[in-house]
């Protein structure tokens, strides 16, 4: 299965301070995996290392104020792009990023606090098929089906729609999301 992983799980230093958030669970997976790396911030045009940021009232700000709300759009749109040209059925992403959370976010407080939510980045990706699970789940990956159709197809993920398109041809695959 092809995933979009959070660059800085796979100890790429793209993260809001620099740093990387590697992960060796995560980089094991492209034994069975292709791991796809992205960072929607950087596609989104920020630098690193850049001031944190986080959602408050649907806006991302980043700690000293300021909107980047349409940057983190940019990335997610990029994302989603991505996963469509490449095929990815799954991403995994880093936990309560304003991008990548997944569940639980910052609280947009810069205090530490949490909310349920999902970054701009998951929302992108979940609003158009794409299964999200973030970086602390790692282990439910092994556990989602595969689609038989690619990402490119309209009717992926729609799995009454993927059987009726392959029965009668040629070995169809079967749909294995019953």
């Amino acid at each position: 299965m092809k995933v979009l992983v959070s660059a800085c799980l796979l100890g790429m230093a793209c993260r809001y301070d620099g740093h990387t958030k590697e992960n060796s669970e995560v980089i094991q997976l492209q034994k069975k995996h292709t791991l796809i790396p992205f960072c929607p911030e950087i596609y989104g045009g920020l630098p690193t290392p850049r001031e944190p940021s986080e959602i408050r009232e649907g806006r991302v700000y980043s700690k000293s104020g300021a909107d980047v709300t349409a940057q983190f759009e940019k990335g997610a749109k990029e994302a989603l792009r991505l996963c469509r040209t490449l095929g990815c059925e799954c991403a995994l992403l880093q936990d309560k990023s304003p991008s990548c959370g997944c569940g639980l976010i910052h609280n947009g407080h810069f205090d530490g606090g949490l909310v349920e939510g999902d970054g701009l980045t998951t929302r992108q990706l979940k609003a158009n098929g794409v299964r999200v699970l973030p970086a602390s789940k790692i282990a439910e990956i092994e556990n989602l089906p595969s689609c038989p159709c690619t990402a490119k197809c309209h009717r992926h993920g729609d799995c009454e729609a993927c059987r009726k398109h392959h029965a009668g041809r040629h070995n169809p695959p079967s749909c294995e999301r019953m």
